[in-house]
């Protein structure tokens, strides 16, 4: 109660003061929303606030309102969940906050079940769940109806992205994002109601899978995001690609894995290209090139060596050293190139041994102008890059709408499976005919604020 009228005062003052008659709504807008994500996640799922309203000119009192304030309740599924796994940061920072030690903000959603496909030794669900009181589910329908024959949920996280599970010829791992998928739509069919899904990642480590999951998406109108954190990180320096503008070609460099680090580029060039003139028209072919055929492809006209020296030298966390040139330094250079169908041109550039993040840059076509910036993760716990990804996913639980179209994460989904496929077969060049995935996107970046101090990964 303290806290309440500690509130309630702040508000009546402010509305009280000259400015009243102009910010009223708005404070109480806010004042509603701090509720929303002061709500412990042990209290119930629902808060309601008592006020009133004191008119900004004779300082009458108006009658007591009441405003409820509804926790969509979410269900978490995964393949596995522990310590520093994808499913740790988004369902412990349901359980401890957003920087994973209870001492953070409180997001405005609650974990209402638990289903893990896989227990490795080092599980942490079965301790959070007992910790918190949070019931785990041996099976996908269960964790949705709470065992009962209704959906019980406002909401699921399906988190597809650890544990042990096969490599395809390609060399993505396996993930049965598909099978859950399914598992979740049907139990949707079979009570007859449906909720926002957030997909972590790509959408499957196929086209005909993640096209499956998309079409199914939209034929039961399911509202669905996906995707990686990058396009939200922080950006050094803080720029984008201006609105409406014709774009003539995006470097960016990434490194590690091809699937799981490449996707997170793939995400990032996406961002940026999706504000271009005409919006989002689809790839038209894409190519993967390797070996010393990655340097001597600059001389073919294949990328703007410029651009890439550009990306170079936004490098924050670890510089190349001085006099150093980027091919005395990476033994095994890898490059998707992607043609999309309006024109544009992207290359991304895999260069493990010199390279320990994600950076892009972009020639505008109207002249030759360029920008380019550094996509910047927190290393540390509580990497709290995650936490602005989660904020958007909690503005989808509860209003129904995605921040951005999933197409997004579809295009990036297709568009790895191809290039994965350009590389096995020995660079290759193919045609992508089946990529064209055309969509608009309003949604807009903005730097997020300071992250905490990080903390060793081995800690909670």
């Amino acid at each position: 109660m303290i806290r309440f009228f500690s509130c309630l005062a702040t508000l009546l003052l402010a509305i009280g003061s000259s400015h009243a008659a102009d910010n009223a709504d708005k404070l109480l807008q806010h004042w509603v929303w701090s509720i929303a994500h002061r709500i412990p996640p042990e209290t119930t799922s629902e808060e309601s606030g008592y006020f009133s309203i004191i008119e900004g000119k004779n300082h009458r009192i108006y009658p007591f309102t009441v405003h409820t304030v509804k926790i969509p309740q979410v269900a978490g599924i995964t393949t596995e969940y522990r310590h520093n796994s994808h499913a740790d940061m988004f369902f412990t920072r349901l359980l401890k906050t957003d920087t994973l030690d209870g001492k953070g903000r409180t997001p405005p959603l609650k974990l209402a079940s638990i289903h893990t496909e896989q227990v490795p030794a080092n599980d942490t669900s079965r301790k959070f769940a007992k910790e918190h009181s949070v019931p785990l589910f041996p099976t996908i329908k269960e964790a949705l109806t709470l065992g009962s024959e209704k959906l019980a949920v406002d909401g699921v996280l399906l988190i597809a992205e650890h544990g042990k599970y096969p490599e395809s010829d390609t060399g993505q791992f396996v993930f049965p994002k598909r099978r859950m998928f399914a598992e979740v739509a049907e139990t949707f069919r079979k009570t007859g109601r449906v909720v926002p899904v957030f997909h972590d990642k790509h959408l499957a480590d196929n086209w005909k899978d993640a096209k499956w999951i998309y079409d199914k998406a939209r034929e039961m109108n399911i509202p669905m995001m996906a995707g990686s954190s990058l396009p939200v990180l922080w950006r050094y320096p803080p720029v984008d690609v201006r609105r409406g503008a014709k774009l003539k070609q995006i470097v960016a460099v990434s490194y590690h894995r091809l699937d799981s680090y490449g996707f997170h580029a793939l995400e990032a060039v996406q961002s940026l290209a999706e504000r271009r003139a005409g919006g989002e028209t689809g790839i038209k072919s894409v190519q993967c090139i390797t070996g010393p055929a990655v340097w001597e492809a600059a001389g073919q006209g294949v990328y703007d060596r410029r651009l890439l020296d550009e990306v170079l030298s936004r490098l924050k966390e670890q510089p190349l050293p001085a006099g150093k040139r980027i091919e005395d330094l990476v033994r095994e250079p890898i490059l998707f190139v992607i043609d999309y169908r309006d024109g544009l041109r992207a290359n991304i550039f895999t260069l493990n041994g010199a390279v320990l993040e994600w950076a892009a840059a972009w020639k505008y076509a109207e002249r030759d102008e360029t920008a380019s910036t550094v996509f910047w993760t927190q290393e540390l716990r509580p990497f709290m890059h995650f936490t602005y990804l989660l904020m958007e996913v909690e503005k989808m639980m509860q209003t129904g709408k995605p921040a951005w179209p999933v197409e997004r994460t579809l295009l990036t989904s297709g568009a790895l499976d191809a290039l994965l496929v350009s590389k096995r077969d020995g660079g290759k060049k193919l045609q992508t005919p089946w990529l064209d995935v055309a969509y608009q996107s309003q949604w807009n970046w903005h730097q997020p604020p300071p992250p905490p101090p990080g903390r060793p990964i081995a800690e909670q």
